[in-house]
């Protein structure tokens, strides 16, 4: 059994003192967003800006969670 592999695919039920950590992570998060939204103009690049972000925090929060 590979434990990497296993951690990696297992539900991870929030502790208590996590939902601190990933409010903090969205919130920087959603700082940067209204940056992104305001300084640069409609285009592919800035789509690609905002899905990186999403995906940035999506991996912060798995992060948190798998260690």
């Amino acid at each position: 059994m590979n434990n990497q592999i296993e951690n990696n695919f297992m539900y991870h039920a929030p502790k208590a003192y996590q939902q601190e950590k990933y409010e903090a992570i969205r919130a920087k998060a959603k700082e940067l967003a209204y940056l992104i939204d305001e300084e640069c103009p409609p285009s592919r690049e800035k789509s690609l800006a905002m899905t990186k972000l999403e995906e940035s925090v999506m991996w912060a929060n798995a992060a948190v969670a798998r260690n």
